[in-house]
């Protein structure tokens, strides 16, 4: 049905004259439509839809079409460059060095190292454990964050006398992967595609400046999110203690691993000192892991591929829908100067939040950005907050078992139950997207942090 219903909505604005938008507007019409269906029923795998929407934006829509289209459609190799978008590399020698981590062990050793001072109260290990999860979920997939988390932590959940206590404490993984994507660009995919995005506006958004506007809001949310599942959930008396000693690996290959990842997250941290781009930065552990062998060719076949080939459809599609003028017409039906501005970010970070409940936040982002950029030619708001406040809004859709893998794997564990999962999500959602959208903003402004 989702493949049927796709074709329909590829074929149907090309057969039906719409006012307002010429040949090549109504055949982006067709692929933008098509791809909301895909992606959102899921008939075929997101990966698949992704590289589906370039293939027919070189096909229909570009210089090389099929059935040409006119002289201002872009060339071919533009759709094609998203496949290397600099942010893809970014991206790349993020998941390389989540991927080291975990052959080196050096996650599950560091949260060991790390949860040490917060045994004894159960509400001090549940802090500890959320501040570890949020910290590595900043630099690495919060999937494998979520998964090596509950390895370490779940001898300690089965111990709590109280089902109440063992839901709490396991909710406090994923609560906290899901809040720690948010910290930094290579968090998240959404946080990717809005960079992306940006870029392709002359905006750039280095490192520094994404971690000093979302740690903010991450912080907030952390400390809700603690005190919410201290209040309900787990109890001042309860004691836990961590029997967990870390080993790290001092082989000649780890420690030539752990250095080059330290030195590429400070040379990510220090951009606006330095002045290397965080992309070019990026490919640096790339190259220096693969020449001194810390990292194989068998290991970059083990890469999130199809991640990255969803950003890349992401940014693809929203070239598309600005090369060919479909993002001014979409925008033209509704009048959102009648909003407000701020009126406008609720509305978009609530449609974000809850779209990201039910698909996938990479998907809900990749739809929501392309189309809302052109927001800031129309009304008073620049389109790197709208960006950033989607980005952000997305990761905030955590209320069922299918919004996020870290919640699919807490829930596999059988020490959740959806009630609280939903519970939980729904309130730190909509706390979230309330404070994306109406507080965040105002403290970027202040701060100047907003890119130009």
């Amino acid at each position: 049905m989702g493949l049927a219903l796709g074709a329909i909505l590829l074929i149907l604005p090309m057969v039906i004259p719409i006012a307002g938008l010429d040949p090549m507007g109504q055949r982006m019409l067709g692929i933008f439509l098509a791809a909301i269906c895909l992606w959102v029923t899921e008939a075929i795998p997101l990966t698949a839809t992704a590289v589906g929407v370039i293939f027919l934006e070189v096909t229909l829509v570009s210089q090389q079409a099929i059935v040409p289209v006119g002289e201002h459609a872009v060339p071919a190799a533009t759709y094609f460059a998203s496949l290397a978008n600099p942010v893809l590399i970014l991206f790349l020698g993020g998941f390389l060095i989540a991927d080291g981590a975990a052959k080196y062990g050096l996650d599950r050793n560091l949260a060991a190292l790390l949860l040490k001072p917060f045994g004894g109260s159960g509400r001090l290990t549940t802090l500890g454990i959320m501040l570890i999860t949020a910290l590595l979920s900043m630099f690495m997939s919060n999937t494998a964050t979520t998964a090596t988390m509950f390895a370490m932590a779940l001898p300690i959940i089965k111990k709590l006398p109280t089902r109440r206590e063992r839901s709490a404490l396991a909710l406090s993984i994923p609560i906290a992967a899901n809040i720690g994507g948010i910290g930094t660009p290579v968090g998240s995919p959404p946080n990717a595609i809005a960079i992306g995005a940006l870029a392709q506006q002359g905006i750039i958004v280095t490192f520094g400046q994404w971690m000093m506007m979302a740690l903010p809001l991450l912080s907030i949310l952390l400390v809700v999110a603690w005190l919410m599942l201290c209040v309900f959930g787990i109890s001042a008396s309860t004691r836990m203690s961590l029997d967990i000693v870390p080993d790290f690996d001092r082989s000649a290959p780890a420690l030539v691993f752990y250095a080059i990842t330290g030195l590429t997250i400070l040379l990510w941290m220090t951009e606006s000192v330095h002045g290397v781009n965080s992309n070019i930065v990026g490919f640096f552990p790339v190259v220096l892991m693969l020449a001194t062998q810390v990292m194989s060719g068998e290991d970059l076949k083990r890469l999130s591929w199809p991640v990255l080939w969803l950003v890349a459809g992401g940014i693809a599609l929203g070239n598309g829908v600005g090369a060919t003028g479909l993002d001014k017409w979409l925008l033209s039906a509704i009048r959102w100067d009648h909003l407000g501005v701020t009126a406008l970010l609720m509305v978009l970070a609530l449609l974000a939040m809850l779209m990201s409940n039910v698909i996938s936040n990479s998907a809900t982002a990749n739809l929501l950005v392309p189309l809302t950029l052109g927001l800031g030619t129309t009304i008073a708001v620049d389109q790197a907050t709208v960006a950033v406040v989607i980005a952000l809004a997305c990761s905030m859709g955590m209320a069922l078992p299918i919004s996020t893998p870290p919640n699919a794997i807490a829930y596999g564990t059988g020490t959740v139950t959806t009630k609280s999962m939903i519970i939980t999500g729904l309130f730190l959602g909509f706390l979230g997207a309330f404070l994306i959208s109406l507080v965040m903003p105002n403290f970027w402004q202040w701060a100047n942090l907003i890119p130009q």
